[in-house]
């Protein structure tokens, strides 16, 4: 089973036991989460898509990790004004598992 599912403005395509890392959750690791807003699900040869979202359908996630990205350096400049500004930035992102895909027909 298949589902693509919208968490923080962000669709994901997943499966179950998938990991994946969405934006930073409110939730504390270990709990396990319920995920309503399934775009669209995948069952075999059955495709079912949502009007925005699949009536029924909902995802079982378990929060793993809060964790950090990887450092990106952002870097200002105008010419022959002597201006320089560097920045860095690392966002904040949860790690989750996908447990199980419900749909209730």
């Amino acid at each position: 089973m298949l589902a693509v599912i919208k968490i923080g403005g962000h669709q994901y395509k997943v499966k179950e036991s998938d990991k994946i890392f969405v934006q930073k959750l409110e939730e504390e690791p270990g709990s396990k989460i319920k995920l309503e807003n399934v775009l669209l699900l995948q069952d075999g040869e059955k495709t079912y898509i949502g009007n925005p979202y699949v009536p029924g359908a909902f995802v079982e996630a378990t929060v793993l990790d809060h964790v950090k990205g990887e450092k990106i350096i952002v870097f200002k400049k105008k010419r022959r004004k002597g201006y320089k500004v560097t920045k860095g930035h690392r966002q904040n992102y949860t790690q989750i598992e996908i447990n199980k895909i419900y749909f209730e027909s």
